[in-house]
């Protein structure tokens, strides 16, 4: 069983969307209720945070420079050298009770996406979700935007096989889905089931990344562990995290061999966040795999 590590206590309230960026040799990830987006570099342990005016909920490396993001309204350009979002597009101007939530690049440069209802109140406070109301969407480099799915609850997961033949995307509340992947055209088709689990005993799936081996690495939020499925959709290896909400990992390191997870404090009782200290932390671990490499923003 790999040691899990906690490399960072970054203690946020809803750490999301780690991010390897291979240039800086740095993890980016964002406090989606917060507003926050932060940087770690693992060499130097220097961090930093930038406030936003937005939730920030996905972040992908630019092949141009800095960053493009996933904001409550909509997906902006972000520069970490001035801290300055400026807007890109925004595909539910129509749909102002939706937010963004998880997002990354596929490797021709293309930034998918999905959108949710927003749970959150401007206070932090927790809403129900009673819509199924978010999508699935494609961003292109010159700013056009397809949209694929509709009617999803929370949509999550992107990660791409290392053949680039399957895309993996799914709804939190339902289970990972697998798509025939059309990578020249951008295109997804013949949505299956890839991956459900028992929800009382594993929790509900959030963020994944892929390895080389094209195994999908899920975290479990509500289930405190991260599942490594076979590309059959078997569950081949299970990792234990020290605290109960896991949201997403993403490979990192010099030689993509460091998976880095976050995790959460928010909706935790003060007895439960005194079972799980580390709750919100940054943690670690050699997982005997090496990952891939995210695709960047060709826009």
């Amino acid at each position: 069983m790999p040691q899990v590590e906690c490399v960072f206590e970054a203690r946020d309230w809803l750490g999301e969307g780690p991010c390897w960026h291979p240039g800086e040799q740095a993890l980016y990830w964002t406090d989606v209720p917060a507003k926050t987006i932060k940087r770690w570099h693992p060499k130097s342990s220097e961090h930093t945070s930038w406030r936003m005016q937005e939730m920030v909920t996905a972040i992908a490396v630019r092949r141009s420079g800095g960053l493009i993001i996933a904001s409550h309204t909509g997906i902006d350009f972000f520069d970490p050298g001035t801290g300055r979002a400026t807007r890109f597009v925004a595909p539910e101007r129509d749909k102002p009770k939706n937010r963004s939530n998880d997002g990354k690049c596929d490797r021709r440069g293309r930034f998918w996406y999905g959108t949710m209802m927003n749970n959150f109140a401007d206070d932090m406070g927790e809403l129900p979700i009673t819509a199924n109301s978010g999508g699935l969407y494609r961003i292109d480099a010159d700013g056009s935007v397809q949209a694929f799915e509709q009617a999803l609850g929370i949509a999550n997961t992107f990660a791409w096989s290392p053949n680039d033949r399957t895309m993996y995307f799914a709804d939190t509340l339902d289970a990972i889905y697998a798509y025939d992947f059309d990578a020249a055209a951008g295109r997804v088709a013949n949505r299956r089931t890839f991956a459900k689990a028992d929800t009382q005993q594993h929790g509900h799936p959030d963020g994944s990344t892929i390895d080389a081996e094209g195994f999908l690495w899920n975290a479990r939020w509500d289930g405190g562990r991260l599942i490594r499925w076979a590309p059959d959709g078997t569950i081949d290896r299970i990792v234990t995290l020290p605290c109960r909400r896991v949201t997403s990992c993403i490979f990192g390191g010099p030689n993509l061999d460091v998976l880095y997870v976050t995790t959460v404090r928010y909706g935790l009782s003060a007895a439960e966040l005194a079972e799980q200290p580390l709750a919100g932390a940054i943690f670690a671990l050699d997982a005997g795999v090496k990952g891939v490499p995210d695709g960047q923003f060709a826009g």
